[in-house]
C-alpha cells in the first residue's frame, strides 16, 4: 500500500512538473529548482521529487549537468521543425504557406493574449516593444529582427493556451528566421517599411495591453497580411 501512495505522488509530481513545462512555466533550457526548493513548494520529500525528475529525464522532457543541476531540453520544440525549416530556407515560395501559418496561430495568440495576460506579461510585451523601438530608432535591424522575434515570443506565452503556446514553441525557430529574414527584406526595401512595422507593432501591443481581444487579433492578422503583401516585392 506504501508503494502504491509513493507511485502515486510521483505520478502527481509529474503532472505538475509537465504542466510547467507546457505552459512556459520552464522553457527549453530553463533551470528547475533545485530537489530542496522543489520538495517544498509540492509539499513532498525529496525522494519523491528525485524519483519523479529522474523518470522524465528518461523521457528526454529533462537532462542532468553535474554540478550544475536538472534542465528541461528542447524536446517540447521538436517535432514539427524538420523539415520545414530546411524548406523554408530553400524555398522561399514556402513562405506564402509559413505566413498563412502565422496569420492563423498568431491572430488567435494575440486574441486570447489580451484576454488573458497578467501585468508581468503585459509588461514584458512592452518591454519587447521598447527595444524594438529602441533598434529601430538606432538602425540597427539585426536588433530590430530580433526583438520583432521577441516579442512575438512574449505574445505566445501570454495566451495562456498550452497548446498554442507548444505549436508555437515547436517551429519557433522556424518562425523566428522566417521573422528574421522577411523583416529584413522588407526593411531593406524604404525607410518607410520599417516605420509601418514598428506602428503596427505599436498598434498591436497596446490593443493587447488594454485588454482589446478582437482589436489584437486584428491588429496581428493586418501586420502578418501587410508582410505577405510587401514580401512579394522582394
Amino acid at each position: 500500500m506504501a508503494a502504491e501512495v509513493q507511485v502515486g505522488r510521483v505520478e502527481a509530481i509529474m503532472r505538475k512538473l509537465e504542466t510547467a513545462l507546457l505552459d512556459g512555466t520552464y522553457g527549453a533550457n530553463a533551470r528547475l529548482p533545485s530537489e530542496r526548493v522543489l520538495a517544498a513548494q509540492f509539499e513532498v520529500s525529496r525522494n519523491t521529487i528525485r524519483e519523479a525528475l529522474q523518470r522524465m529525464a528518461a523521457r528526454g522532457l529533462l537532462r542532468t549537468r553535474p554540478g550544475a543541476g536538472v534542465f528541461v531540453t528542447d524536446q517540447l520544440r521538436t517535432g514539427t521543425v524538420s523539415p520545414w525549416r530546411q524548406l523554408v530556407a530553400d524555398h522561399p515560395a514556402v513562405r506564402a504557406d509559413v505566413l498563412e501559418f502565422r496569420r492563423v496561430l498568431e491572430g488567435a495568440t494575440a486574441f486570447f493574449a489580451a484576454q488573458r495576460a497578467d501585468s508581468a506579461e503585459r509588461a514584458r510585451i512592452r518591454t519587447e516593444l521598447d527595444a524594438l523601438a529602441a533598434a529601430r530608432a538606432a538602425g540597427d535591424t539585426r536588433a530590430e529582427a530580433a526583438a520583432d522575434a521577441r516579442l512575438h515570443e512574449a505574445i505566445a506565452l501570454a495566451s495562456h493556451n498550452s497548446l498554442f503556446l507548444h505549436l508555437h514553441n515547436s517551429v519557433i525557430v522556424m518562425l523566428r528566421e522566417h521573422i528574421t529574414q522577411s523583416g529584413n527584406s522588407l526593411r531593406s526595401l524604404d525607410v518607410g517599411v520599417a516605420d509601418q512595422l514598428l506602428d503596427q507593432h505599436r498598434a498591436l501591443c497596446e490593443a493587447i495591453c488594454t485588454g482589446q481581444a478582437e482589436a489584437a487579433r486584428a491588429a496581428m492578422q493586418d501586420h502578418i497580411d501587410f508582410v505577405a503583401a510587401r514580401i512579394k516585392l522582394v
